[in-house]
């Protein structure tokens, strides 16, 4: 039962991302718009966003509760060590869907909407890099508990180098999910041509971006380059990746836009197991040389046999009508295809 724990927490973070991520994109996309395009952007966000808004978080819940009721140990670091970026993210989460209600649903018209789309706008863009510095920081080595003064516990586990560049790579994959989402939910050819300058530009971005993660993991000592190119798991990943990224650029350009929600889908999930797989089931990795695993540090079975059923009877009832509540939303959903 703990492979079946194990790989409902994979599938929830997965889907956070690729959902979730989305979602907090549309804001950068619609940040980083003129202000003579950004309220026809406005419109393609919320129509791309609008399938996934109702349930996006649940698999950010589900992965904690995941965490909270199978791998305490892993909660307990997350939750001590790394605080202060799991507040802000969480400040970030609430204020950006608190803003996003009333940018939409305010009954009045007035000068408060400027402050909700500002407010809107920019925890879209902090929320995901917070995200990010928490993944860097379980992945690089920079918790350590023996540490002694309260800057190296708590602060610097986080807010490095790597954790900075980890966290702005983050932004722009938000960001270039979104963009690529979009694209079906353009109906002019003025739109099309705008998402599709977006989405090439967020590609760009992609690529600068996560370079920068290299060169900054290479000077900090993390061997970033040798989890991905040195086994054939990430290798593979890599160029899984960038054939798929070939046939997107092939799509957009012959206006074949149909799979192209399905290909940023895969692109994300090969650069997680390019940069993940190799320590893999050690998924906090600690300064002091410790590793806290999802093999070893786990609740007794008992517990784990029981969160695994739930998980498996909870999927049947709830994944059916969640899917179901994504299509109703989606344009398809509306039209009644």
């Amino acid at each position: 039962m703990l492979y079946v724990v194990i790989a409902f927490l994979f599938l929830s973070v997965i889907l956070y991302i690729l959902l979730g991520g989305a979602d907090f994109g549309a804001g950068i996309v619609e940040l980083f718009t003129g202000k003579k395009a950004r309220n026809r952007t406005q419109n393609l966000m919320y129509e791309s966003i609008a399938p996934v808004w109702e349930a996006n978080h649940m698999w950010l819940i589900i992965a904690i509760v995941v965490v909270f009721v199978g791998f305490p140990d892993i909660y307990e670091v997350l939750s001590v060590y790394l605080h202060i970026p799991l507040v802000l993210m969480l400040l970030g989460i609430i204020a950006r869907g608190t803003a996003f209600t009333f940018r939409n649903y305010d009954a009045i018209d007035d000068n408060w909407k400027n402050v909700y789309r500002e407010v809107f706008y920019y925890s879209s863009l902090a929320t995901p890099f917070f995200i990010g510095s928490i993944v860097a920081a379980t992945i690089s080595g920079s918790i350590n508990p023996d540490a002694k003064d309260f800057l190296s516990l708590y602060v610097y586990s986080w807010f490095n180098p790597f954790g900075m560049a980890v966290g702005i790579f983050t932004i722009v994959i938000c960001g270039y999910l979104a963009s690529i989402y979009s694209l079906r939910e353009a109906d002019s050819k003025a739109d099309v041509k705008q998402m599709m300058k977006k989405t090439r530009d967020m590609m760009l971005a992609v690529f600068v971006s996560g370079g920068l993660v290299f060169v900054v993991a290479y000077f900090s000592g993390i061997p970033l380059i040798d989890w991905v190119f040195t086994g054939a798991i990430g290798i593979t990943a890599v160029v899984a990746a960038t054939i798929s990224l070939g046939i997107l650029l092939w799509c957009i350009n012959h206006n074949f836009l149909w799979p192209v929600r399905g290909l940023g889908a895969f692109q994300i999930i090969m650069i997680m197991t390019a940069a993940a797989y190799r320590h893999i089931p050690n998924i906090i990795l600690l300064g002091n040389g410790k590793h806290i695993s999802l093999i070893e540090n786990t609740a007794p079975e008992s517990t784990l046999t029981v969160l695994g059923y739930a998980l498996l009877i909870g999927s049947v009832f709830i994944l059916p009508f969640l899917f179901y509540l994504m299509f109703s939303f989606s344009k398809a959903g509306k039209r009644g295809e």
